[in-house]
Protein backbone atom coordinates (compact mmCIF):
# COMPACT_ATOMS: atom_id res chain seq x y z
CA UNK A 1 0.00 0.00 0.00
CA UNK A 2 0.98 3.65 0.17
CA UNK A 3 3.29 5.51 2.53
CA UNK A 4 1.61 8.73 3.69
CA UNK A 5 3.14 11.68 5.52
CA UNK A 6 0.24 13.58 7.11
CA UNK A 7 0.52 17.08 8.61
CA UNK A 8 -2.02 18.31 11.17
CA UNK A 9 -3.90 21.61 11.18
CA UNK A 10 -3.54 24.66 13.44
CA UNK A 11 -5.46 23.06 16.31
CA UNK A 12 -2.74 20.44 16.62
CA UNK A 13 -2.69 16.66 16.46
CA UNK A 14 -6.32 16.38 17.50
CA UNK A 15 -8.43 13.28 17.89
CA UNK A 16 -9.96 14.02 14.47
CA UNK A 17 -6.56 14.04 12.76
CA UNK A 18 -5.55 10.86 14.62
CA UNK A 19 -8.82 9.25 13.57
CA UNK A 20 -8.21 10.16 9.93
CA UNK A 21 -4.71 8.64 10.11
CA UNK A 22 -6.16 5.53 11.73
CA UNK A 23 -8.71 5.15 8.92
CA UNK A 24 -5.88 5.27 6.38
CA UNK A 25 -3.94 2.70 8.42
CA UNK A 26 -7.00 0.44 8.61
CA UNK A 27 -7.09 0.55 4.80
CA UNK A 28 -3.52 -0.81 4.78
CA UNK A 29 -1.49 2.37 4.37
CA UNK A 30 1.54 3.34 6.42
CA UNK A 31 0.91 6.77 7.91
CA UNK A 32 3.39 9.03 9.71
CA UNK A 33 1.93 12.05 11.51
CA UNK A 34 4.55 14.43 12.97
CA UNK A 35 3.32 16.60 15.81
CA UNK A 36 4.75 20.06 15.23
CA UNK A 37 3.06 21.31 18.42
CA UNK A 38 4.76 18.73 20.68
CA UNK A 39 1.50 17.41 22.14
CA UNK A 40 -0.39 20.68 22.49
CA UNK A 41 -3.88 20.98 21.03
CA UNK A 42 -6.24 23.94 20.90
CA UNK A 43 -10.01 24.19 21.14
CA UNK A 44 -10.29 26.87 18.44
CA UNK A 45 -8.63 27.76 15.18
CA UNK A 46 -7.78 31.22 16.53
CA UNK A 47 -5.97 29.76 19.56
CA UNK A 48 -4.05 27.35 17.34
CA UNK A 49 -3.07 30.07 14.88
CA UNK A 50 -1.90 32.28 17.73
CA UNK A 51 0.34 29.47 18.96
CA UNK A 52 1.62 28.84 15.43
CA UNK A 53 2.48 32.54 15.25
CA UNK A 54 4.50 32.22 18.46
CA UNK A 55 6.47 29.29 17.01
CA UNK A 56 6.77 31.01 13.64
CA UNK A 57 5.21 29.83 10.40
CA UNK A 58 8.59 29.48 8.67
CA UNK A 59 9.84 27.37 11.60
CA UNK A 60 6.78 25.09 11.35
CA UNK A 61 7.31 24.67 7.62
CA UNK A 62 11.02 23.95 8.09
CA UNK A 63 10.39 21.38 10.87
CA UNK A 64 7.72 19.64 8.83
CA UNK A 65 9.87 19.47 5.71
CA UNK A 66 12.73 18.02 7.79
CA UNK A 67 10.37 15.34 9.13
CA UNK A 68 10.54 13.71 5.70
CA UNK A 69 14.35 13.41 5.76
CA UNK A 70 14.47 9.86 7.15
CA UNK A 71 11.42 8.59 5.26
CA UNK A 72 11.28 6.96 1.84
CA UNK A 73 10.91 9.33 -1.09
CA UNK A 74 7.85 7.60 -2.55
CA UNK A 75 5.33 9.27 -0.25
CA UNK A 76 1.87 10.68 -0.63
CA UNK A 77 1.95 14.01 1.22
CA UNK A 78 -1.23 15.07 2.99
CA UNK A 79 -1.96 18.17 5.03
CA UNK A 80 -4.85 19.82 6.77
CA UNK A 81 -5.03 23.64 6.62
CA UNK A 82 -1.79 24.91 8.22
CA UNK A 83 -0.21 21.50 7.53
CA UNK A 84 -1.23 21.73 3.87
CA UNK A 85 1.62 24.15 3.22
CA UNK A 86 4.18 21.52 4.22
CA UNK A 87 2.47 18.75 2.25
CA UNK A 88 2.29 20.88 -0.86
CA UNK A 89 5.89 22.04 -0.60
CA UNK A 90 7.17 18.47 -0.25
CA UNK A 91 4.94 17.17 -3.07
CA UNK A 92 6.26 19.90 -5.36
CA UNK A 93 9.93 19.91 -4.38
CA UNK A 94 10.96 16.50 -3.00
CA UNK A 95 11.82 14.01 -5.76
CA UNK A 96 9.83 10.79 -5.75
CA UNK A 97 6.49 12.17 -4.52
CA UNK A 98 3.63 9.79 -5.35
CA UNK A 99 0.78 12.22 -4.75
CA UNK A 100 -0.72 14.95 -2.60
CA UNK A 101 -3.91 15.30 -0.59
CA UNK A 102 -4.52 18.93 0.35
CA UNK A 103 -7.32 19.80 2.77
CA UNK A 104 -8.89 23.26 3.35
CA UNK A 105 -5.93 25.17 1.97
CA UNK A 106 -3.90 25.57 -1.21
CA UNK A 107 -0.85 27.59 -2.25
CA UNK A 108 -0.68 29.00 -5.80
CA UNK A 109 1.77 27.39 -8.21
CA UNK A 110 2.66 30.77 -9.73
CA UNK A 111 3.48 34.10 -8.13
CA UNK A 112 5.24 35.18 -4.95
CA UNK A 113 3.93 32.42 -2.66
CA UNK A 114 4.58 29.56 -5.09
CA UNK A 115 6.94 26.67 -4.48
CA UNK A 116 7.26 26.40 -8.25
CA UNK A 117 5.35 24.47 -10.90
CA UNK A 118 3.53 21.26 -10.07
CA UNK A 119 5.74 18.26 -10.94
CA UNK A 120 4.74 16.00 -13.83
CA UNK A 121 3.22 12.68 -12.84
CA UNK A 122 2.29 13.68 -9.27
CA UNK A 123 -1.49 13.45 -8.78
CA UNK A 124 -3.18 15.86 -6.39
CA UNK A 125 -6.56 16.15 -4.75
CA UNK A 126 -7.70 19.36 -3.06
CA UNK A 127 -10.66 19.30 -0.64
CA UNK A 128 -12.57 22.19 0.89
CA UNK A 129 -15.99 23.59 1.63
CA UNK A 130 -17.66 25.80 -0.95
CA UNK A 131 -18.46 28.62 1.51
CA UNK A 132 -15.45 28.31 3.86
CA UNK A 133 -14.50 31.91 4.69
CA UNK A 134 -10.81 30.97 4.67
CA UNK A 135 -10.55 28.48 1.78
CA UNK A 136 -12.88 30.48 -0.46
CA UNK A 137 -12.70 33.93 1.11
CA UNK A 138 -8.90 34.16 1.20
CA UNK A 139 -8.33 32.81 -2.31
CA UNK A 140 -7.15 29.25 -1.65
CA UNK A 141 -9.91 27.93 -3.90
CA UNK A 142 -8.51 30.09 -6.71
CA UNK A 143 -5.08 28.50 -6.22
CA UNK A 144 -6.76 25.09 -6.26
CA UNK A 145 -8.55 25.92 -9.50
CA UNK A 146 -5.23 27.06 -11.02
CA UNK A 147 -3.71 23.69 -10.18
CA UNK A 148 -6.69 21.77 -11.57
CA UNK A 149 -6.58 23.84 -14.78
CA UNK A 150 -2.86 23.18 -15.37
CA UNK A 151 -2.09 19.76 -13.86
CA UNK A 152 -3.19 16.62 -15.70
CA UNK A 153 -4.06 14.53 -12.65
CA UNK A 154 -5.56 17.16 -10.33
CA UNK A 155 -9.01 17.18 -8.76
CA UNK A 156 -10.87 19.71 -6.65
CA UNK A 157 -13.60 18.50 -4.30
CA UNK A 158 -15.89 21.20 -2.95
CA UNK A 159 -18.35 20.14 -0.26
CA UNK A 160 -21.38 22.19 0.78
CA UNK A 161 -20.74 24.13 3.96
CA UNK A 162 -19.12 27.12 5.58
CA UNK A 163 -16.75 25.49 8.07
CA UNK A 164 -13.00 25.56 7.68
CA UNK A 165 -12.48 22.04 9.03
CA UNK A 166 -14.78 19.66 7.24
CA UNK A 167 -15.54 16.23 8.69
CA UNK A 168 -12.69 13.90 7.79
CA UNK A 169 -15.04 10.98 7.14
CA UNK A 170 -16.26 12.78 4.00
CA UNK A 171 -12.68 13.04 2.73
CA UNK A 172 -11.88 9.42 3.55
CA UNK A 173 -14.63 8.20 1.24
CA UNK A 174 -13.28 10.32 -1.61
CA UNK A 175 -9.54 9.77 -1.27
CA UNK A 176 -9.50 5.99 -1.08
CA UNK A 177 -9.53 5.72 -4.86
CA UNK A 178 -6.35 7.77 -5.47
CA UNK A 179 -4.52 6.02 -2.66
CA UNK A 180 -5.28 2.68 -4.36
CA UNK A 181 -4.42 3.86 -7.86
CA UNK A 182 -1.07 2.91 -9.33
CA UNK A 183 -0.26 6.57 -9.95
CA UNK A 184 -0.66 7.25 -6.24
CA UNK A 185 1.77 4.45 -5.44
CA UNK A 186 -0.51 1.65 -4.19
Amino acid sequence: MTNVLLFHHAQGLTEGVRSFADELRAAGHTVVVPDFYDGRTFATLDEGMAYAGEIGFDQILERNVRSADNLPSDLVYAGFSLGEMSAQKLAQTRPGARGALLFYSCIPITGDWAFGPWPDGVPVQIHGMDADPIFVGEGDVDAAREIVATVDDAELFLYPGDQHYLPTARCCRTIRKPLRSSRAGC
